[in-house]
């Protein structure tokens, strides 16, 4: 068990939300009018041709790296376009080597890790920027842009670096919609009047006034830091207990020989991945335990779906990996994904602790008690809700160590 009494762990559970309700509000205040322009930036490449190309060779950065590049290619913003984005990740080879051969002109690099990986990332963020991409990092390395978080804590370094490239994801698309705005790009929309732009004056995408937008979306950027900072403090306070006693069981599960089972779909697999990069490490002195990264084969997951269907991708692999005195960890952000109801039901079925991070209402897997313990985050806004998750799950590392 966690030693310590409840009010000391409820005490360091609020430290852990102060610190980064004071990191979320002074690292977004600080970089919105940046993060504005640099939305327009990538707005820009995206119009010319250009694709965003992430990189990143450690575990923690790989999560990133599959992350971002989810997000831009399979937007959950109903009538938003999937804009390319390619990852490239440490089981590719070489980084400088994988940016050597992909990386174009026009491209968009951003490298993650850069300050924990013996210069790899840096390194093919320098090829990058020679080739002429617009680079970017989130320490210093090198690039053109460079947004660091002025922060000693490792995980929420990376929950504010999820935040961010969320809003980029999120705001890019704002500046879709003023076209004109958009200096050499290369295609065209089927509303482009052209030579008859004098008969439609109406259409044309003569714009001019790219303070003013760049000022909406500054304060777009602001909103959302504090709307995931008041999702934060409700998903960290309002499931304090949950947390203590989920944490309590993790930690009498792994002592007993047991091990850490982490899944979920989309931007939730790589919060999985996350999610078992950290139990994994033993880096600031903490103990690493063992954990399995059930979104992490695809050879596992594309012969299950293909032979039998996605919804069972996770619990084959429950009832190939899973025994009593294990554990898994669920994130969904609706809480309704078959595949994980499906695979929480095996577990339990088994004897494995089960703990589900859930947003919405908490979904079925709330409604129906499907997990011995539930973190819900109340928000409907998918991006916001995987950030608060990310905190939460950090949070639980933490009480485990």
């Amino acid at each position: 068990m966690i030693d310590g009494s409840s009010s000391v762990l409820s005490e360091r559970l609020r430290a852990l939300l102060e610190e980064r309700t004071e990191a979320n509000r002074t690292f977004f205040g600080d970089h919105a009018e940046r993060l504005a322009r640099l939305c327009h930036l990538m707005a820009e490449r995206f119009a010319r041709g250009g694709r965003l190309v992430a990189f990143g060779c450690t575990p923690v950065a790989r999560s990133d790296v599959r992350h971002i590049a989810v997000e831009f290619v399979h937007p959950v913003i109903v009538g938003k376009r999937a804009l390319p984005a390619i990852g490239l990740a440490g089981e590719g080879g070489d980084l400088a080597t994988q940016v050597e051969l992909i990386a174009r002109a026009d491209d968009i690099a951003i490298a993650f890790g850069v300050d924990e990986d013996s210069g790899h990332a840096a390194r093919a963020l320098e090829l990058a920027r020679a080739r002429g991409c617009l680079t970017v990092a989130f320490a210093p390395a090198g690039a053109e842009w460079e947004i660091e978080p002025a922060v000693g804590d490792r995980y929420i370094r990376q929950e504010l670096v999820e935040t961010l490239y969320h809003v980029l994801w999120e705001l890019v698309h704002v500046f879709f919609e003023h076209r004109g705005l958009l200096e050499g790009r290369s295609e065209r929309r089927t509303h482009d009047t052209g030579a008859s732009s004098f008969l439609y004056p109406f259409l044309a995408e003569r714009e001019h006034d790219l303070e003013a937008v760049l000022e909406d979306v500054r304060r777009s950027v602001l909103m959302k830091a504090d709307e995931v900072g008041a999702l934060r403090a409700q998903t960290l306070g309002d499931n304090a207990d949950t947390l203590f006693e989920a944490a309590a069981s993790v930690r009498e599960r792994l002592e007993g020989g047991g091990v850490v089972l982490a899944l979920g779909n989309g931007g939730s697999a790589t919060d999985a991945m996350d999610a078992v990069a950290d139990f994994r490490s033993d880096a600031d002195g903490r103990r690493a335990w063992p954990a399995i990264d059930l979104t992490e084969d695809p050879a596992i997951l594309t012969a299950i779906a293909n032979d039998i269907g996605t919804e069972a991708i996770f619990l084959r692999q429950v009832i190939a990996y899973g025994h009593e005195g294990d554990v898994v960890l669920a994130l969904s952000t609706s809480g309704n994904s078959v595949n994980v109801i499906d695979a929480l039901s095996e577990a339990r079925r088994r004897g494995l602790e089960t703990i589900a991070m859930v947003g919405y209402d908490g979904g079925r897997v709330l409604s129906e008690r499907l997990a011995d313990h539930v973190v819900v985050t109340r928000s409907q806004h998918i991006p916001r809700i995987q950030e608060a998750q990310a905190s939460a799950y950090h949070a639980l590392r933490e009480l485990v160590s």
